[in-house]
């Protein structure tokens, strides 16, 4: 799982059945900065990745998201969805490793 920050919603004018009731949301993966408590930066272009959600994260959450065929595993039918929303985070606690 990783963790990421939610920046954007995607709009589709027609989908398939299989994901009725979600939506897709546009993610920005974290760098390691951000684990120490550093304020979200714009990445270049292309950094950003679409996150199937059907758990209701909005804009400015954070998120923990799966990916590749993870991401498959919580539909009954084969699905093709890249990234999956698994969690929407409340509070992260990191301690760096020791030097």
């Amino acid at each position: 799982m990783r963790l990421g920050h939610v920046i954007g919603k995607v709009t589709l004018s027609k989908q398939d059945p299989a994901f009725k009731g979600a939506r897709f949301l546009l993610v920005q993966p974290f760098a390691k900065a951000q684990f120490q408590g550093a304020p979200m930066t714009p990445l270049a272009k292309g950094s950003s990745l679409v996150v199937y959600d059907n758990l209701g994260a909005d804009l400015g959450h954070t998120i923990g998201f799966t990916e590749g065929a993870e991401a498959t595993a919580p539909f009954d039918q084969p699905t093709p969805v890249d990234a999956f929303n698994a969690a929407i985070i409340d509070q992260i606690f990191y301690t760096p490793p020791p030097a």
